[in-house]
Formats: structure tokens, sequence, C-alpha cells
């Protein structure tokens, strides 16, 4: 079982940076695709970025390529998100998530078993 803890959430005003950090514990997450998924209340789910096992793959979503980077080290069991250049749109519970294997799309929220309980961004613009 594995348990994640986002932390590094808060208010920010736009074009500035925040840096959210996701630490798992229970086993190694050094083989596990890592994800960030951010949701609104009564919003679908939205991906974010993930990377892979190795950390040689990533993916963002369309609204924060160029501005968010999605980073690991292992020898700590974290994953981090660097947030750049936030906009007000960016407004949103950002959740961390892990899977040992995607079946079929790295944006599926669905694919992932474990989550953390999220950490609070808000942007004033």
């Amino acid at each position: 079982q594995v348990q994640l803890v986002e932390s590094g959430g808060g208010l920010v005003q736009a074009g500035g940076s925040l840096r959210l950090s996701c630490a798992a514990s229970g086993r190694t997450v050094r083989s596990y695709v890592m994800g960030w998924f951010r949701q609104a209340p009564g919003k679908e789910r939205e991906f974010v970025a993930a990377i892979s096992g190795s950390g040689s793959i990533t993916y963002y979503g369309d609204s924060v390529k160029g501005r968010f980077t999605i980073s690991r080290d292992d020898a700590k069991n974290t994953v981090y998100l660097q947030m750049n250049s936030l906009k007000s749109e960016d407004t949103d519970v950002y959740y961390c998530a892990a899977t040992l294997s995607i079946y079929n799309s790295w944006y599926d929220h669905n694919e992932y078993a474990y989550w953390g309980q999220g950490t609070q961004v808000t942007v004033s613009s």
C-alpha cells in the first residue's frame, strides 16, 4: 500500500511560482508512474502532469505545458511539481497520484491506484 501526502500549496499572486511536493510512504515508488491532477468543486478531475518510473518520460496537460515541471527524487521517495507563471485559472486543489502501470492513458485519473488528500493552490489576480 502506498500513502501519498502533498504539501506546498498556498496563496500566490498571478505570475508567481509555487513548488508542490508529494511524499510517498509505505513502499518505494521508484518504479511507479507518478502524476498530478487538479480539481475544482463540481468539476472533473483534470490531468496536470505525469512522470514515468525512470523519470525519462513526462507528460503535461495543454493548459500547463511550458509553465509547470514535474520531477522526482527517488532517494527521497518524493515527486515535485514546479509551477511557474501562475494564472488565476490554476486555482484548484492539486492531487498527487501513483500507479504501477498505465494500461491505456496517462491522462486518465482512473489509471491511478493511489491518491493523496490534496493541497489547495489559490492564485490571486
